[in-house]
């Protein structure tokens, strides 16, 4: 596979399309620049790093559960460069490319000679995370192949590399760029901490991913996950990507399958965050194989915990088990290697017999058999994501997960300072953002300039537009005590003769009582109440005197000490917009998925009950 995202020449003509990694995967390009290496020493040195690469690997992410593929290298050739390439394919986690990265950027620091380059389906990801920082110069559009990790740290090819043309770096370009040996790398600590401030977690972060839980599942599954506790990733994404198809087996009472519900045991079972909550999120109907299995557990136990827990065990492993079983369906013939294995391993099971499958006394010397994890961090709190927008993580005591652990945290204050710092930018005009570098058309260029040449001739007298409001909505009028408004800067006005039918006043008339119609219908239904409950803590103080909204008040609108809490009635009109949807595709979903954030299923209240 070419590495190569090249789509123009330097001189401008068209070469090729630019190659664009497949969605959820992360490629990593390992090179060794140092011209005093010939050929036979290179090729040694590249597979020392490999084989460090995987003991590093080994060492550091121990016992963890990839969602698709693991971290791996080989070797690569392609035109004059010899390096080392992997690609991993990190689904729905997309902690598994961070802690790629994480690996990556330790490496560096083992090796004084080596050079890394990382992307993903989005192209540059590290800039992405130091957007703010980023030279203006550099733009998605010619960040091709400028971002490289060395020595840990991270460099960014100046315009230099492309001889001060604002174009995208091919591979070969950006590699005899770096072994020129210039001095012109941009090295910035600001940019980064930012690329790489979701490594400061790490390697921490790999125990804190893992999450046991105890299943009922039959003993075969028991042992096999024993053998090969990775296994359960595939089984998982195949029963959370399930199908018709796949399903076929699970239909029938009747149909012969690899894991009957029969000699079902608890234990304990290792899954990452991700996978569990995959598991534990999906609706799925009890198969007809498994409800006389339900239908026992529902008979009352002595133990009234036990037996509340029970069911929400068994609900697990069904569909642990369903899933496992789907895998087994087509595993021989899946790319993944894990299923492979797993229906390898199937394979010898049914050739052996149950005479090797373990004794509930060989399972009780399992290493943590009875683990069975908090599962709170699935719960998202109301108050607690109020409290974490607000900054207030000491309102609460005691022990504190979902939006109160130290990543979400982190995360979501990071999330709105920015949103924060991005709407009160001032040097932002009517025009909005800045589009400073961008590309564009240049047959638009002289339309542009003809529209600039006519802007100039409108003006905007906000003065005049917030009078005019004010009376279309009959709110009596405010006087301006400026001195850009004394009568010798105001505009003479004209008294209008009685006795001739003004059809624009009655017009006005009109609008005003339209106005004033529909403000007491919506206060008779309660929609301008804007604080419904008296007594409910505020969440947004009134700015200081220093403020510009305050300074405007004291030129002469009335000013209010009553606080109205916004964030209350923003979020339940959020959550009302939300529940609207039923389900579907709509505004307050997607306006909240952009933003990061995944409103949970709208439960049945009987559910709730």
């Amino acid at each position: 596979m070419n590495s190569e995202d090249k789509a123009e020449a330097g001189d401008g003509t068209f070469t090729e399309f630019p190659r664009k990694l497949p969605e959820n995967c992360v490629e990593y390009l390992l090179f060794i620049l140092d011209d005093r290496l010939q050929a036979p020493s290179l090729l040694s040195d590249l597979e020392n790093i490999r084989r460090e690469a995987i003991r590093l690997c080994d060492d550091i992410a121990k016992g963890y559960i990839w969602q698709r593929d693991s971290f791996q290298l080989r070797l690569e050739r392609d035109q004059d460069l010899v390096y080392l390439r992997g690609a991993t394919d990190y689904g729905d986690a997309v902690e598994d490319e961070w802690l790629i990265v994480y690996l990556l950027r330790e490496l560096t620091r083992r090796f004084p000679a080596l050079w890394v380059r990382v992307s993903d389906g989005d192209g540059e990801f590290l800039l992405v995370e130091a957007a703010n920082l980023l030279p203006k110069w550099l733009s998605p559009e010619i960040d091709s192949n400028r971002t490289w990790i060395h020595d840990g740290k991270l460099y960014i090819l100046p315009l230099a590399a492309s001889l001060g043309v604002k174009r995208p770096l091919s591979l070969t370009e950006a590699v005899s760029y770096i072994k020129s040996g210039s001095d012109d790398l941009v090295h910035s600590a600001f940019v980064e901490a930012e690329a790489f401030y979701r490594l400061e977690k790490y390697p921490g972060h790999i125990r804190n991913s893992i999450h046991h839980s105890l299943v009922t599942i039959p003993r075969k599954l028991a042992y096999i996950l024993h053998e090969k506790p990775s296994a359960v990733a595939p089984a998982v994404e195949a029963f959370y990507l399930r199908d018709p198809v796949a399903m076929k087996p699970l239909a029938s009472s009747s149909q012969e399958v690899h894991l009957p519900p029969e000699d079902l045991v608890t234990v304990s079972v290792k899954f990452t965050k991700v996978l569990f909550a995959q598991l534990k999120s999906q609706r799925f109907s009890c198969p007809p194989i498994w409800t006389p299995v339900f239908e026992a557990a529902e008979t009352p136990t002595s133990e009234a915990e036990e037996g509340q827990k029970t069911p929400a065990r068994l609900d697990i492993g069904m569909k642990l088990t369903s899933g496992f079983e789907m895998l087994a369906t087509h595993a021989d013939k899946k790319d993944n290697r894990l299923a492979r294995e797993f229906a390898m391993l199937l394979e010898d099971l049914e050739e052996d017999g149950d005479q090797v499958l373990p004794s509930n006394r060989d399972m009780e010397a399992w290493e943590d058999v009875k683990r069975d994890d908090d599962e709170s961090w699935l719960d998202i709190n109301f108050e607690d994501f109020e409290n974490e927008l607000q900054g207030n993580r000491g309102l609460r005591s005691g022990k504190r997960d979902g939006f109160g652990d130290s990543t979400a945290q982190a995360d979501l204050q990071k999330m709105v300072s920015r949103f924060e710092t991005f709407l009160n930018d001032e040097s932002a005009g009517l025009e909005g953002a800045e589009m400073e570098d961008m590309d564009q058309d240049d047959d638009l260029s002289d339309e542009d300039e003809d529209s600039d040449d006519e802007d100039k001739a409108v003006s905007f007298d906000e003065e005049q537009f917030s009078r005019m409001m004010r009376e279309m909505m009959g709110l009596p009028a405010v006087q301006s005590k400026g001195p850009e408004h004394s009568p010798e800067h105001s505009k003479p006005t004209t008294i209008p003769d009685p006795t001739v039918v003004d059809g624009d006043g009655n017009d006005d008339e009109d609008i005003r009582q339209l106005a004033a119609q529909m403000e007491a219908e919506l206060k008779g239904h309660g929609a301008l109440k804007l604080d419904p409950e008296p007594g409910h803590s505020k969440a947004i103080k009134a700015r200081d005197s220093n403020s510009k909204g305050k300074e405007k008040m004291d030129k002469g609108e009335e000013s209010s000490e009553e606080e109205v809490d916004i964030d209350y009635n923003l979020a339940k009109n959020l959550l009302e917009s939300f529940k609207s949807q039923a389900g579907m595709a709509g505004p307050a979903g997607n306006i909240l998925g952009m933003m990061g954030l995944q409103l949970p299923r709208d439960e049945d209240e009987k559910d709730e009950d």
